[in-house]
């Protein structure tokens, strides 16, 4: 005999207004400081979209989505269509406590996933409105804090020693990602100059697809004796047998990140060999499917750590929530801190780093409060 249950939001928790009743796609052009620069992009201006989802309580969970082009295919406009028109309609009058069935509703084939994704944090921000508890204790509580490392930007060697001296002495950053991708000389130059700055620090690199089977072979064995300890794609993500020639020469771990999407990518990046460790990021699986990206992980003897798309404050509080929610992903150094890089954001204080520890927001949400005149200010929708 067998049982169907049938999904209803005719609950007790209907009591607290959890209904949907409007979704929001607002627009942005952040400046930046520093411009986030990589060998498949770069951010000189930070064209986000604030995502809202507002309950009929009054209360209204958000979350940032942070277009990649180079990255995903879909831009800024694609971003907006998608929740506004496509994905945000389906959510209308559902409540905001049913996580997983609202993710599944979004689950439109072909959909931007940047778009799902923010709408998924702005759903379990709002979850966490309605029941006055931190969107991070609901999503697991694991730990209060976590360990940060900070994404050092293409550029000279020295400039980008300079930057990590400065992430290291304004947040106590001791952990650092730093963008390669270049002719294997001036990248090994780089990471030596951070190196020779912090001479403590723990290393590890991103080429961004950037470099050629040959390039990463040469590169590989100079970067691991200044201690870097994995390597984050190195090359095209569609040539197994160039990532897998890598993979069995490199004597650290190469990560996934542009190769693991998705549940369904990780997935498949597992079962080609060549990876060690995936990059989860709740601003492109939502909360939803980042969790299931880290448990399928953990079963899979994969390390997992919570990447960064440049995000400003919105989404770097998105991240703290799921790196301090789990265990898998509490374990390793977060990419946090690169919200600094902008020179204007729409949170008026961001997350709360000292010492090299991001600690995990207490109030009700994901803590996160919008400066509304700073809305104003810099949305382009008119």
């Amino acid at each position: 005999m067998s049982f169907v249950v049938e999904p209803t939001d005719a609950t007790a928790a209907e009591a607290l207004g959890a209904a949907i009743v409007a979704v929001e796609a607002i627009p942005v052009r952040l400046p930046m400081r520093r411009p986030g620069v990589f060998a498949s992009g770069r951010i000189d201006v930070a064209e986000n979209v604030l995502v809202r989802v507002r309950s009929e309580s009054g209360l209204c969970g958000q979350a940032e989505a942070q277009a990649r082009p180079y990255t995903y295919g879909g831009g800024q406009a694609s971003i907006v269509a998608a929740v506004r028109d496509e994905l945000g309609p389906r959510l209308i009058g559902r409540s905001a406590l049913r996580t997983e069935s609202l993710y599944e509703l979004a689950a439109v084939p072909g959909a931007d996933r940047v778009a799902r994704g923010a709408l998924d944090v702005a759903v379990w921000d709002l979850a966490g409105l309605l029941l006055g508890q931190p969107t991070q204790r609901l999503l697991g509580g694991y730990a209060t804090e976590v360990p940060v490392a900070h994404m050092v930007s293409l550029a000279d060697p020295g400039v980008m020693a300079e930057e990590a001296l400065e992430a290291h002495e304004h947040f106590g950053v001791t952990t650092f990602k730093v963008k390669v991708g270049r002719e294997p000389d001036l990248d090994v130059a780089a990471v030596a100059a951070v190196r020779e700055a912090l001479p403590d620090a723990e290393l590890y690199v991103d080429a961004n697809r950037g470099w050629s089977v040959e390039q990463a072979l040469l590169a590989i064995p100079r970067l691991v004796e200044l201690g870097v300890r994995a390597i984050e794609e190195p090359t095209d993500v569609d040539d197994t047998e160039g990532r897998l020639r890598i993979a069995a020469a490199s004597p650290v771990p190469l990560a996934g990140d542009e190769s693991c999407t998705s549940l369904a990518a990780v997935a498949a990046a597992r079962d080609e060999g060549a990876i060690g460790q995936v990059s989860v990021k709740a601003a492109r699986t939502g909360f939803t499917e980042s969790r299931r990206i880290a448990a399928f992980c953990t079963g899979s003897d994969l390390a997992v750590v919570v990447g960064s798309q440049y995000e400003g404050a919105l989404g770097a509080f998105a991240s703290v929530a799921l790196a301090t929610a789990l265990a898998a992903t509490s374990a390793r150094p977060a990419e946090i801190t690169n919200f600094a890089d902008l020179a204007s954001d729409l949170v008026a204080e961001g997350p709360q780093i000292a010492g090299g520890f991001a600690s995990a927001a207490q109030a009700p949400g994901l803590g996160v409060v919008v400066d509304e005149d700073a809305l104003g200010h810099h949305r382009v929708d008119g």
